[in-house]
């Protein structure tokens, strides 16, 4: 009876432990889980979201009528309309890019396979800098394609110029912009495999009908996700196209004419730079919102 009482003792004693335990688990859980959301948080507001709000704060200094007539003069609408040219045909041409390079590396087996995939991730490892003197060295007066070039104006009557002009800048974006559709396609095809494009082709589909109604289904989001990323990161670059555009008023993008503007250094330019630069941060916001729109989306289809 009494080793059965002290057993009971023992057992209720070892209970109490166990809660205990785990109280002082969750307690330290909660205490991390605090310390952690803090830690973001103030990282987030210094780091991120007081810059940004100071760009809107002081592109408002000098007012409402000072700030809409900084962003309508003539070197401010001419970068905005280079930079949104660049842009959209950046994102055409690497949107089909992506498609063709994301299916070829999926879906078929071929020597060089790797090398290719290595080669598409290039302008994530490389100054856009460099990207941008690497163009100048091939397009530029002692550039090995400049006689190329210069053959095919003379041929069509034309006065095509690559460096220092709008052809430059596009192609600069278009490198530095170039891996990123691919690189949201790639997994999700890969994830998806062929079992069932195989079945539709044994019934009979072509390859067009195939893609149509089986493999752009799965990579939709995907897609959509890749171009959002590439409009933001085109519209901000700077190192690849300030080492291929000199001309303020005919090539410089917006991110130029913003360090152009704030370089000047009086009171007004700089308030100017922070007007034109407001536009970049209200265009970024709008497609943080388009892209979590999307990502929720694509969870939600999955």
């Amino acid at each position: 009876m009494e080793s059965v009482i002290e057993k009971n003792k023992f057992s209720a004693s070892e209970k109490n432990y166990s809660e205990d335990s785990l109280k002082k688990d969750e307690r330290g859980r909660k205490i991390t889980k605090y310390v952690l959301i803090t830690i973001s948080v103030l990282f987030i507001l210094l780091m991120l979201v007081l810059p940004l709000v100071s760009v809107i704060v002081n592109s408002l200094k000098e007012g409402l009528a000072f700030y809409f007539k900084a962003l309508s003069t003539q070197y401010v609408l001419s970068a905005l309309g280079v930079t949104l040219l660049a842009t959209v045909i950046a994102v055409l041409v690497n949107t089909f890019f992506g498609v063709v390079a994301s299916y070829l590396l999926t879906k078929f087996n071929f020597k060089g396979k790797n090398v290719l995939s290595t080669l598409i991730d290039i302008p994530f490892s490389i100054s856009p800098v460099i990207a941008g003197l690497s163009f100048i060295m091939t397009f530029g007066r002692s550039g090995w394609a400049k006689p190329i070039v210069d053959s095919i104006n003379s041929a069509l009557g034309t006065d095509i110029q690559i460096v220092f002009a709008i052809p430059g800048v596009i192609l600069a974006t278009i490198f530095v912009t170039f891996p990123f559709v691919s690189r949201e396609i790639v997994p999700v095809l890969n994830t998806v495999g062929t079992d069932e494009e195989e079945a539709a082709a044994l019934m009979g589909a072509g390859g067009f009908k195939i893609f149509r109604k089986i493999t752009f289904p799965h990579i939709k989001w995907a897609l959509v996700y890749g171009i959002i990323l590439c409009t933001a990161r085109a519209l901000g670059e700077f190192g690849a196209v300030h080492a291929l555009s000199k001309t303020r008023g005919g090539t410089f993008t917006l991110p130029l004419e913003i360090d152009a503007l704030y370089m000047q250094g009086s009171a007004d330019s700089i308030t100017s730079a922070f007007a034109a630069s407001s536009l970049l941060v209200l265009i970024a916001i709008a497609v943080l919102i388009l892209r979590n729109i999307f990502e929720a989306r694509a969870k939600n289809k999955s």
